[in-house]
């Protein structure tokens, strides 16, 4: 699936929407300037007639309500004013960022996704998909816990063909809604970091906090009779005492219910504070149609018992809020208390649950699949040039051939592009070359295309052909002095790892770099072959890289399913430079010794003999 015609200019659009809100944002700031004029005015002139009526007695007192009605009306107006100048800088700021990001300057500026980093994840931490300078903070753009989540998820678990092709269709579909996606980055913009949906979740899966039936009557009842006897006292019919009667009656049938009541706060202050930005999700997606089928599914999964979500959350929000005001705000506590309001919000609660909970867990799971769908939308968007992968079937083995691969955490000015092939056929690529060359670098640019294109993303290439697999990779190894492992046991133990995952049924697409290092080169030797053997022989496909030129004889024991390339280096009037190229074959030179004296070490020739004198003496 090629780019969209329509859409190969992102840099433009985002200048002139940023312009436009811009241009909104100077607007705005005037008409509050003049709001802020007008209302110094319509106080003073308050004041003159103030003085006039009272002091001069030129006019009557019944003028001042000119100047206050005009006062009044200005203050709403200017705050309206001022939310319509937020909104805009909001607007302002997002675009910006936009162009930032194009312009590869977006670290920091999203969320970064550590929260979901596995260390035993086989591939995430070498192929940076979370953390600081990942694949997930250049594409998430969720605001709830929910995108964030499924984002997440799909970057690190491989998707069925059908469902990777549902997702294509999605996101191009998605691709050029920028209005849309613009109005969902906005909501509630300033509340992003505290925000925390998933635990509704978790919430609604709880066992209910029921009242007692008597309790609620009662309550009723005893409020009833609170609101009779206070119109009561009003009135001078009668005295405090009823009243009182009724505050005691209530402290007592809360008192047999407090330890419900203090569960049900403690569980709703971790529900609260993400339902606002989810029910303005919620409502988002309700008023949208759309025409691919995965789209059409999820706003499907929103369509029950004839309420919208979004209204459902909402009301949810209002009880919740209402129940924490009933205790915990001084100033409605005490008349909530008289009228038994307490039980009135725990019952509306109780009856929500019942009601609505149990299609809570379907409608999470729908917005955090829209959201990950945006935030892919966003990034396809912003890279016209990256196609979406073909997603051939797994009947003729495992595939993975690009043309053109770059990896897409690399400027686009700076990247460099290099084809790979490994399917049924050719199963292994045995890369030699120099220190710095760019061998780590082309298999990341394969594992995080291989990312991308399982999680339904355009890929950094002119075209790329891939199959549905697992993926394991011994990268980033590194010894560990808390747990006493040495490099090389490190090394074995990761890649026992990637070994034991092709025995599962689903081939594996393995990236070995400088594999077992800190051994010796015959046990590297013997180890190395046993590791490709095992995994071409259960059916995998995959990289491996070396310094170790003996290595490169491995590639005879599988005829034409392994190949030798390397990555080479020039030295030119004593500066290294490399160009990124692989090229066929194994590499004929390496620049350990020249790097070592760039650096100003001294290198001595070895003797070809031992000295005789030292050879009598070791005698």
């Amino acid at each position: 699936m090629q780019p969209s015609p329509t859409q190969q200019t992102p840099r433009i659009e985002y200048e002139r929407r940023l312009e436009d809100r811009s241009g909104k944002v100077q607007a705005f700031v005037r008409q509050s300037d003049r709001f802020s004029t007008f209302r110094g005015l319509v106080f003073i002139a308050g004041i003159a007639v103030l003085l006039a009526a009272t002091v001069w007695g030129v006019l009557s007192l019944k003028w001042i309500a000119a100047p206050i009605l005009a006062f009044v009306l200005l203050i709403i107006l200017h705050a309206r004013c001022i939310r319509h100048l937020k909104r805009a800088r909001q607007a302002e700021a997002y675009y910006r960022t936009a162009l930032d990001r194009l312009n590869h300057q977006w670290i920091d500026v999203r969320p970064a996704g550590e929260e979901y980093y596995d260390p035993q994840h086989m591939y995430a931490g070498d192929l940076d998909l979370l953390g600081r300078g990942s694949l997930f903070q250049l594409i998430c753009s969720a605001r709830t816990k929910l995108g964030e989540e499924t984002l997440a998820r799909w970057l690190l678990t491989p998707a069925t063909a059908e469902e990777i092709r549902a997702r294509q269709q999605s996101v191009e579909e998605l691709r050029n809604e920028l209005d849309f996606r613009e109005t969902l980055e906005l909501l509630e913009a300033e509340q992003h970091g505290d925000i925390e949906q998933t635990h509704l979740s978790d919430w609604v899966r709880q066992p209910l906090i029921q009242i007692p039936a008597g309790l609620k009557w009662a309550s009723m009842i005893t409020g009833v009779f609170a609101a009779l006897a206070v119109i009561s006292w009003l009135l001078s019919y009668s005295g405090i005492a009823p009243i009182c009667i009724a505050i005691i009656i209530q402290v007592c049938l809360l008192f047999c219910i407090g330890s419900r009541i203090r569960e049900l706060l403690n569980q709703t202050d971790e529900v609260r504070d993400g339902l606002s930005v989810l029910a303005d999700v919620l409502s988002l997606i309700e008023q949208r149609e759309f025409h691919s089928p995965h789209l059409t599914t999820i706003v499907t999964a929103l369509r029950t018992d004839g309420v919208p979500p979004s209204r459902s959350i909402a009301q949810l929000r209002r009880n919740i809020q209402g129940l924490n005001n009933c205790f915990r705000n001084q100033f409605s506590a005490p008349l909530s208390i008289l009228l038994g309001i307490p039980f009135h919000y725990m019952f509306a609660i109780e009856r929500w649950l019942q009601r609505v909970g149990p299609h809570c867990p379907e409608w999470l799971a729908a917005v955090g699949e829209f959201e990950a769908l945006c935030s892919l939308a966003g990034y396809a968007y912003e890279h016209p040039e990256d196609p979406f992968p073909e997603i051939a079937d797994t009947a003729d083995g495992p595939r993975l051939e690009g043309v053109d691969l770059g990896h897409p955490l690399i400027p686009l000015d700076q990247v460099v592009r290099n084809d790979v092939t490994l399917n049924a056929e050719h199963r292994l690529l045995m890369i030699s070359g120099s220190n710095m060359s760019g061998k780590s670098t082309l298999m990341r640019t394969v594992g995080t295309n291989f990312v991308l294109a399982l999680a339904g993303a355009p890929v950094r290439a002119t075209r790329l052909t891939v199959t549905p697999m697992q993926a394991g990779t011994a990268m980033r190894v590194q010894d560990s002095l808390q747990q006493g492992a040495s490099l090389f046991y490190q090394s074995v133990a990761r890649l026992s790892a990637v070994v034991h995952l092709a025995d599962a049924p689903e081939p594996v697409l393995f990236l070995l770099d400088e594999i077992l290092q800190g051994t010796n080169s015959h046990d590297r030797r013997i180890g190395a072959q046993s590791v490709i053997e095992t995994l071409i022989e259960r059916g995998g496909i995959g990289i491996v890289t070396t310094h170790d030129l003996a290595l490169t004889e491995i590639t005879s024991l599988f005829g034409s399913q392994a190949k030798n390339v390397h990555f080479e280096d020039q030295l030119i009037d004593g500066k290294m430079t490399f160009d990124y190229r692989m090229r066929p074959g194994i590499v004929e030179h390496s620049n350990a010794l020249e790097l070592m004296k760039m650096m100003g070490i001294e290198l001595k020739a070895l003797d070809a003999e031992p000295d005789p004198e030292s050879a009598d003496l070791k005698q």
